[in-house]
């Protein structure tokens, strides 16, 4: 029986998508979010020359004048408490690097920003605060639910450091606010965030960091070993500051005005 349901579904997503195709190719013209989601669209489509990129329009004029110094030893997650967003790789993660000692007794702490849609968000969170409590990383952690942007905007202006663990995101708007506030941003390593957002990553085979925008990952030993080689350094380290610098500049790319021009082009 279970057998005959995967088939009948791979028959029917299989239909889906040659109709899904044949409407999209009628299009004269598309706009997508990220070069990912164009190589995705053009694949699903067969279109050749009719899909534009035009990047989602990014509040970074007012996170750009948020303070590059004085950082706390904070880790920030932003975003929908939504099983795609993998929060668990990000608790999974934070434990793999508290088990340094020196790191566990610093101040170091993770703050989860998020809002919750309904019931099934908050039982999400429930096994969240669960995990944190296994791990034993509960008095590190902080969950911070359905707050206004200004509370959001007072984090960004004290954490360090931003990660970001949903894969094949198709751009990641919180990805661009993070650099553009100034931290030094962890995303994953596929989606939007790897063709466009962080192009020049840093990690540890970087001698030259002076470009680096970012850094990406996609398991819990890199995210872990990321996180450590920032704090370690210090908020304020030539490396950290390089990387903030960076990123808030290349975080204009994706601005309102830049979104205006790019979107009055493609018509």
């Amino acid at each position: 029986a279970n057998a005959m349901v995967t088939c009948a579904k791979l028959i029917y997503y299989v239909i889906f998508a040659i109709l899904y195709g044949l409407v999209g190719s009628l299009a004269n013209l598309v706009m997508v979010n990220s070069s990912w989601t164009k190589n995705h669209i053009q694949y699903l489509w067969r279109l050749s020359g009719k899909v534009q990129v035009v990047f989602p329009p990014v509040d970074t004029k007012s996170l750009k004048v948020l303070p590059l110094t004085d950082r706390e030893n904070m880790i920030l997650s932003i975003g929908q408490f939504r099983p795609e967003k993998d929060h668990r790789l990000q608790l999974l993660s934070f434990a793999k690097l508290l088990e340094n000692e020196e790191l566990r007794k610093s101040d170091v702490k993770m703050v989860l920003i998020g809002s919750c849609r309904g019931e099934d968000d908050r039982q999400l969170v429930d096994q969240l605060q669960k995990l944190a409590r296994e791990l034993n990383i509960q008095n590190h952690v902080e969950f911070v639910l359905n707050q206004p942007y200004s509370v959001l905007k007072d984090y960004f202006s004290r954490a360090s450091i931003g990660i970001h663990t949903m894969w094949n995101e198709h751009f990641g708007i919180g990805v661009v606010e993070m650099m553009a506030s100034g931290m030094v941003t962890i995303a994953h390593e596929s989606g939007g965030p790897e063709s466009d957002i962080i192009q020049l990553p840093w990690n540890e085979k970087t001698h030259d960091y002076s470009n680096c925008t970012g850094c990406l990952a996609s398991n819990i030993e890199q995210y872990a070993a990321l996180m450590r080689r920032i704090i370690e350094d210090g908020s304020s380290s030539d490396l950290a500051m390089k990387i903030r610098e960076n990123g808030r500049k290349h975080a204009e790319q994706f601005s309102d005005e830049v979104f205006m021009n790019a979107f009055k082009r493609a018509l």
